[in-house]
């Protein structure tokens, strides 16, 4: 019974030392190698961005940041490595609206809570899709393609980047507000669907500005719209698909996030940094290389509650899309 009693006093000591340890950690954070996991491979759109913060939060904080891509499962592969990390802020990650709205409620089992199983840091940057079309494809406005197409049922199709993709998504939205008739053609990533786009094989296709931009300004492709409803600043001349079709406005976002019941005080020193990166040319310029719109830089708190409200707005729409990936 003695020995009973001590070795409780003696785990009582531990644990009291172990949490004083814990909060030091927080206050003299970081201390050691900090990994960023991006849940795409390497030279993607969110691979360019989390190398050039990692960058940046080296430099400010004093330790190495070291990107690992972990590409896959819609990037719940990246998700549920760190949901699954030490609350500790050396393991972090970049979510997108595939990771926090789309993926978890397009799959039957997702293994990823994203209202729990993550603690919101900032949101970095929106991503504007355009609404292209083959340069064989005879419209030039977002009233001329709903017009052909409804002349056309079951004519045209459309590439997307996969079922479940915001460029499927987008697309059945657009059928179904307008009653539009248009076939599907999925395919394994963006890049994938290019060629095929390029070559009026398939007409029209919703794609994200690093792909679409330089073959719009080439005129090898034809921007008949935007998703967001605000005008994009990579290209002001195309117009937003929402000064045609009132509503419609859809983006895609990329945040920064680590594992739930992150320390606050850890969560303030990066999204301090952040913030500050956020309003310098510098980052400015990350952004329209990589042809990103601009965000207003979001507290932890508020960016939560963006990711609660996205999440909540994306679920009938993926209803509508009648899309599954599993």
């Amino acid at each position: 019974m003695k020995f009973f009693k001590v070795n409780l006093a003696l785990v009582f000591l531990l644990a009291c030392l172990g949490g004083h340890s814990w909060a030091q950690d927080a206050k003299n954070y970081p201390q050691r190698a900090v990994k960023l996991v991006v849940p795409f491979t390497a030279g993607s759109t969110v691979d360019v961005l989390g190398r050039a913060i990692a960058e940046e939060l080296q430099a400010e904080l004093k330790q190495p940041f070291v990107v690992d891509n972990r590409a896959g499962a819609s990037t719940l592969l990246a998700a549920k490595i760190v949901a699954a990390a030490p609350p500790d802020g050396y393991t972090l990650m970049f979510p997108t609206v595939t990771t926090l709205s789309l993926g978890p409620q397009l799959m039957t089992n997702p293994g990823f809570d994203p209202l729990k199983d993550v603690t919101l840091i900032a949101r970095l940057s929106l991503t504007n899709f355009f609404l292209v079309v083959a340069p064989t494809f005879p419209v030039r406005t977002m009233k001329e393609w709903i017009e052909l197409i409804r002349k056309n049922p079951g004519k045209y199709s459309y590439a997307s980047s996969g079922s479940g993709s915001p460029q499927h998504i987008f697309m059945e939205l657009l059928k179904k507000e307008l009653s539009l008739d248009i076939v599907h053609v999925p395919y394994k990533g963006s890049n994938n669907s290019m060629m095929d786009l390029l070559s009026g094989k398939v007409e029209m296709s919703f794609i994200d500005g690093t792909l679409a931009i330089p073959h719009l300004k080439t005129g090898k492709l034809f921007a008949v719209g935007t998703s967001m409803a605000k005008r994009t600043v990579l290209i002001p001349s195309v117009p937003p698909i929402a000064e045609t079709v009132p509503g419609f406005d859809w983006s895609g976002w990329i945040a920064f996030a680590g594992p739930p019941n992150m320390s606050a005080q850890i969560v303030d020193v990066l999204a301090e940094k952040i913030k500050r990166f956020q309003a310098s040319p510098a980052y400015a310029n990350l952004l329209n290389k990589a042809a990103m719109e601009p965000s207003e830089p979001m507290t932890p708190a508020a960016t939560a509650e963006f990711v609660k409200k996205e999440h909540k707005r994306w679920t009938p729409v993926i209803a509508t899309s009648g899309a599954v990936v599993d």
